[in-house]
């Protein structure tokens, strides 16, 4: 069984959740704060709650994600813990794996979380974390799975999409590029699937044959995953460039802008409601210092800004992009001037999750201290 060892249920129960009105309990000890409050205030910034994890002693976190009102936090054992994005309140703590088990994945599909993990695709209940269901696979996957109401779709080594009926689990049909090219990203729903490759193709099919409607060709591999947003797909290609392509209809597509970075991607974009923000490295490959992260405004393409330090995006409000560096900092950018206005110490943080949709900060550390910051003035 897949969640055997640890086995920790938690529901609803909020374990050290820490709220602006309690944080007269620990006001005197900064060592609490994951990022003391008082470094906050310099950058208009506000602590709306912190929860320790209750992760084991040399157990670490090693990843933080956002999906639609809740935050998932893997350990580096499998052990999966769900918390309610808004109140930093636990809703479950669960082994999801014996250690050693590659989790891939981690998606949700309206009350189930879908995971890779090993050689099976599991449905994990989204409220619970306990196993629904737990098909073994009889390929090796390249990257996490999709799904609509219909099927799920899957990536193989074997360069083909392959398509497994969401009752049973039986595949329906394949799909590959023409080139054979190795599929490393997948978007799906009721209308059309598309995947991007590493031959620098995004091609669209149709969710229930193997047909296909439209193909794109950059002229490199596809870096990191396909971000969708409305009609709209946005995408890094290892030729240097960052793409935003227009789905006009089922069958047609316009490219809308491509902008070329300042380096080498090999990783997806952010895209929020104005810009678009990429990781970018430097120019010499293997360089592990030349990291930084350009944004481009989102309609037009139009360059806006480059910061050499910057890793990610965290959050973006009110024309300001909220960035962790790596320099284990936070940096501040006004994206109407392309002006850095604050930094805050974030020396303890070492995890973190991308949000594109609001102004909440997600921060973590490896022993699995998550806090949640916001802005003080919108």
């Amino acid at each position: 069984m897949l969640s055997a060892g640890r086995c920790v249920l938690i529901l609803t129960v909020g374990l050290s959740v820490l709220s602006a009105a309690a944080k007269s309990l620990a006001a005197n000890d900064d060592s609490h704060w994951l990022v003391s409050p008082e470094l906050l205030k310099h950058a208009n910034l506000r602590l709306t709650w912190q929860n320790q994890l209750p992760l084991k002693k040399g157990e670490t976190l090693e990843r933080l994600c956002l999906r639609d009102n809740y935050i998932y936090a893997l350990s580096d054992k499998n052990f999966l813990a769900c918390l309610d994005r808004q109140k930093g309140s636990m809703i479950f703590g669960r082994s999801i794996a014996p250690a050693g088990f590659v989790v891939l994945g981690l998606d949700l599909y309206k009350d189930d979380i879908i995971a890779i993990i090993g050689n099976n695709i599991v449905e994990l209940d989204s409220r619970l974390g306990t196993e629904r269901r737990a098909r073994p696979l009889e390929f090796a996957v390249t990257c996490p799975a999709a799904r609509n109401s219909s099927f799920f779709y899957l990536a193989a080594v074997d360069r083909r999409l392959h398509a497994l009926h969401a009752d049973n689990r039986v595949q329906v049909f394949e799909v590959a590029a023409k080139n054979d090219s190795m599929i490393t990203s997948i978007i799906a729903d009721d209308k059309f699937v598309i995947f991007g490759t590493d031959a620098g193709n995004v091609i669209g099919v149709a969710p229930d044959k193997p047909y296909q409607l439209w193909q794109f060709n950059a002229a490199d591999a596809i870096a990191g995953s396909l971000k969708r947003d409305g009609m709209s797909l946005f995408f890094a290609s290892k030729d240097t460039n960052l793409y935003r392509l227009d789905m006009v209809d089922m069958l047609t597509t316009k490219l809308a802008w491509k902008q070329q970075m300042p380096g080498l991607l090999q990783k997806e974009p952010r895209v929020t409601a104005a810009a678009v923000y990429q990781p970018v490295l430097s120019r010499v490959e293997g360089y592990a210092g030349g990291e930084g992260l350009t944004a481009v405004d989102k309609q037009s393409g139009k360059y806006m800004w480059s910061l050499k330090e910057g890793a990610d995006l965290l959050a973006e409000a009110a024309g300001k992009a909220y960035i962790i560096t790596n320099r284990k900092t936070l940096a501040v950018m006004d994206n109407s001037n392309a002006k850095k206005l604050y930094v805050v110490n974030f020396a303890d943080v070492s995890k973190h999750a991308a949000n594109t949709t609001d102004s909440k900060i997600y921060i973590a550390d490896e022993r699995g201290r998550v806090a949640c910051l916001e802005p003080s003035e919108q």
